[in-house]
């Protein structure tokens, strides 16, 4: 029983102690997505997408599987710089669900020129895959 609840201890703590620097890296990879994108570079901004045909992307058109579906959707919404416009993130809650996981809540904003601004909430669930923080799940609207 000892040893159970020992290594219960030791999990824990080893989880309290990731969070913070965890949490680092899954906001440096919304960092990167903002940059990317306000320099025009949506293949940049996928780059904190999971790249693989299990990326599940909800919006108000539907279920999309799949990192390269996701990028070609993107692409199709925003075929010029002047419709991707410039992107802002606001976080407005981090949760780390286990030493795996995070659970993202925040809101989008393009503010355009020449086209009206858009935004919206979205949902995001990062994923350590390799090392590495990636959005696997994204709900946005």
């Amino acid at each position: 029983m000892n040893k159970i609840f020992f290594i219960f201890l030791l999990f824990n703590f080893k989880a309290a102690n990731a969070q913070p620097n965890a949490e680092q890296k899954v906001l440096q990879v919304l960092q990167l997505q903002e940059q990317a994108w306000n320099q025009g570079d949506i293949n940049g901004f996928m780059n904190g997408y999971w790249n693989s045909d299990s990326l599940l992307f909800v919006s108000k058109n539907g279920i999309t599987y799949g990192w390269q579906k996701t990028l070609l959707n993107y692409k199709k919404a925003y075929p010029d710089t002047a419709s991707m416009g410039t992107l802002q993130f606001d976080i407005l809650e981090i949760k780390m669900l286990s030493v795996l996981y995070f659970y993202v809540i925040g809101k989008w904003q393009l503010k355009r020129n020449s086209l009206p601004n858009i935004g919206g909430h979205f949902t995001l669930l990062f994923k350590r895959i390799k090392n590495k923080w990636v959005i696997v799940t994204d709900h946005t609207s």
